[in-house]
Parts: C-alpha cells; structure tokens; sequence
C-alpha cells in the first residue's frame, strides 16, 4: 500500500479564491509563555485544500454536515486532462465510461503553478461536461486547480448543476499526477477526503489522501 498526499500547505498568505479570506496562522500561545503550544487560524472555509458543500451555491441545498460521510470516501478514477492552455474548457468528451460510485478527479496539472499568478489562469469544467458527470450518477468531483468554473466568474455553472445533485466538489487538490501514473499501472485508487466537522457549513479545508494498491495488476491488452 502506497499513500499520496493530495493537500497543499495551509500557511499564513497562502493563495485564496478572489475576495476570500486571507489565511494567516500564528502562535495564540506559547510553551515559554503559557506552557503549551497552541496557533491561532484566520482563515475562510474554501481555504487551501477543500470540498465545496450543495450549501455554497444556493441557501436551500444541503449544508456540509448534511451530506453522508461516503461522498467523501471512496474508489476514484483520475482523469488526464493535462496539457490545456491557460483558461481552456474541459468538456464531456475527456470522461470516457465513468462510474457512478467513482470519485472522479480530473488531473490538469495546474497544481504545478500553485503559488504564482498563472493559478488563476487555470482550466475548468463545461457546464456540459457536470451535466454528463451527474447524468453518469458520479456525486464527487475533485480538481487540481482553484475552481471547477473559471477564475474569476460571475456564474458558476458547474457548481450550479454539481451542487444542485448534491454532489460535492473538491478543489485545490495536489499530487494527481502520481494517481494517474498508479492508475495505468493497473493499480487501484482510493481517496479520502473528509472535511472538518463544521455545523451548516458551505464547505471545509481536507487533508485529501490517495491509497494506492500495493501491486500493480496485470492491464489487458487489446
């Protein structure tokens, strides 16, 4: 068994979403003062590594702690969609026969400009290809980049049509490359992404987790 570590960082100043808030962390108390250790967290829900509840999208839909634990854990399939040019638009076509008990998570690459202007600039989901994910029974969609729809947006249409089948949508996620590598060895891909327990929340930072199989299995040749 292998496991991959499919978080960034969260550090004071670390890259937010457009208006969000920013992150600073730093000692509340210390051992020389107060004898024991503890930070102190400024930051917003959408922070770093994270998972967008139906709530973030629409006051109606269901809040983060009203989604069942099993959107948040379970087999995945990495999809390759690295390559793209800056602000391109991932359609259906890249999903191929997709799972409906799959977490999909879709690899771009662009967790490698992480940090640096060109972060934004990154590819994003067609409001076709979430109708097609959502018609394929999927209800987790995780990406390598700062939002499934473009940044910045004035409509978010994959969140619309995700969120509206109470899927949940898992952001900033880092590392795909290693899954997708894992994944044409035949091996097998397990992801674990459970949320911080927040009451009526619209979403919450994760420490995102692959588990690949200890051994790659025989692929089929054609």
């Amino acid at each position: 068994m292998e496991l991959v570590d499919l978080s960034v960082p969260i550090v004071t100043g670390m890259p937010v979403y457009p208006g969000d808030p920013e992150v600073a962390i730093g000692p509340a108390l210390t051992v020389a003062r107060d004898g024991v250790n503890v930070l102190g967290l400024h930051l917003g829900s959408q922070s770093g590594t994270h998972v967008d509840a139906p709530f973030h999208i629409d006051d109606a839909l269901p809040t983060l702690d009203e989604l069942p634990l099993e959107r948040f854990v379970g087999p995945a399939v990495v999809v390759d969609a690295r390559g793209l040019e800056p602000r391109s638009a991932i359609g259906p076509s890249v999903f191929g026969e997709v799972r409906a008990a799959s977490i999909v998570l879709v690899a771009t690459g662009w967790s490698a400009h992480w940090g640096t202007g060109s972060y934004l600039a990154h590819p994003y989901l067609t409001e076709e290809a979430a109708v097609f994910l959502v018609g394929r029974g999927v209800r987790t969609v995780g990406i390598d980049a700062l939002s499934v729809d473009p940044t910045p947006a004035r409509d978010f249409p994959a969140h619309r049509v995700l969120c509206g089948a109470h899927a949940v949508i898992a952001e900033n996620l880092t590392g795909l490359d290693r899954l997708l590598r894992a994944q044409a060895e035949g091996r097998s891909v397990e992801v674990s992404m459970l949320p911080i327990r927040l009451g009526g929340a619209d979403g919450a930072p994760v420490r995102a987790v692959a588990r690949l199989s200890g051994q790659a299995q025989r692929v089929p040749q054609e």
